[in-house]
């Protein structure tokens, strides 16, 4: 199997709906091929619930939608256990997580126990409900949603559970050939929708995600890394660093990244393109950095030009 190509035609497929936007729908990409839950911080209206839809679709998963309100409790994430009036048999019945990708829509509108009912299934790919486990099928990835500028009656997540994203991104605007190009693709197609194909197989996806496993880090890269991670430490700008999770997810991206490249050996572009998206939410930054309008990506970016880059090893170099 060609990865690089078959990454290729998917998202060329997905990017006749997410239009102009070929550099976040490969970082999408690049996180679901490293096994990854998404974090997306942006305003309405600019394709995040398009994007995750497509995703699924092209990629033929099953695909749940989960509006995350006040009131909604942590049952109506995981399902419950209910009793059939018939047979008087208590019996399981799901709910929208037991699905292959999940977009939980503004998320951060839930409070934390209905937050914290997506935290196993995120980590451990499975929900426990009146003590019994339930596995979740494979794959089984998370696009979170939240709104950056509104915050009345929202319930930040909690350090923990931002861990759990592998990456965090933005979509952004369109630029204005884009949008015309997206009303015009709408006038011509006369419907609302965007009807996409499947281009992956059943079970593809996976195998894709398995062939990350085989692309080779050099010792110097491992180096890299780990010395990223501990600059993002510096106690006179953070009060909390990246844990070694972060630095495991960018091993795992960076890897994920050269799958798409079509080469099998990480290089240090992949890591310095992927440390921001990957790092920079798991920083709790000290007070005196907000008040200087100093977010976690400034601070990985400077980590990022003080870290002497590693010089480029093929495997067998």
């Amino acid at each position: 199997m060609d990865v690089q190509t078959r990454c290729q035609e998917f998202l060329d497929e997905v990017e006749r709906a997410v239009v102009g936007k070929r550099d976040v729908l490969e970082l999408l990409l690049v996180a679901f091929l490293a096994n990854g839950h998404v974090l997306i911080e942006d305003l309405p209206g600019l394709g995040k619930t398009l994007m995750a839809r497509s995703f699924a679709t092209v990629a033929g998963l099953d695909f749940s939608r989960l509006q995350f309100t006040p009131d909604l409790m942590p049952m109506d994430v995981t399902g419950s256990t209910v009793m059939d009036p018939n047979t008087t048999d208590f019996e399981f019945r799901p709910g929208p997580v037991f699905t292959n990708l999940l977009l939980a829509d503004e998320v951060n509108r839930a409070p934390a126990k209905t937050q914290a009912a997506l935290l196993e299934a995120m980590q451990e790919r499975q929900v426990t409900v009146d003590g019994e486990s339930h596995r979740l099928d494979a794959p089984f990835l998370v696009v979170a949603t939240q709104n950056p500028i509104e915050f009345e009656g929202t319930y930040p997540l909690p350090e923990a559970q931002l861990d759990r994203f592998i990456v965090r991104l933005e979509v952004g605007y369109p630029d204005r050939p884009h949008e015309e190009e997206i009303l015009r693709a709408r006038l011509g197609r006369e419907s609302d929708d965007v009807v996409l194909r499947q281009v992956l197989a059943s079970g593809e996806l996976s195998r894709m995600q398995a062939a990350v496993e085989s692309v080779h880090v050099d010792d110097g890269i491992v180096s890299y890394i780990t010395e990223l991670v501990n600059e993002t430490r510096d106690p006179q700008r953070v009060q909390v660093g990246s844990s070694p999770r972060g630095a495991l997810a960018l091993m795992a991206l960076a890897r994920a990244k050269a799958v798409v490249a079509g080469r099998d050996f990480v290089l240090p572009e992949d890591v310095k393109a992927l440390a921001v998206p990957a790092l920079a939410h798991r920083l709790v930054l000290r007070p005196e950095m907000w008040v200087r309008e100093v977010s976690g990506g400034d601070i990985v970016r400077a980590c990022l030009d003080r870290v002497p880059v590693p010089p480029t090893v093929p495997p067998g170099g």
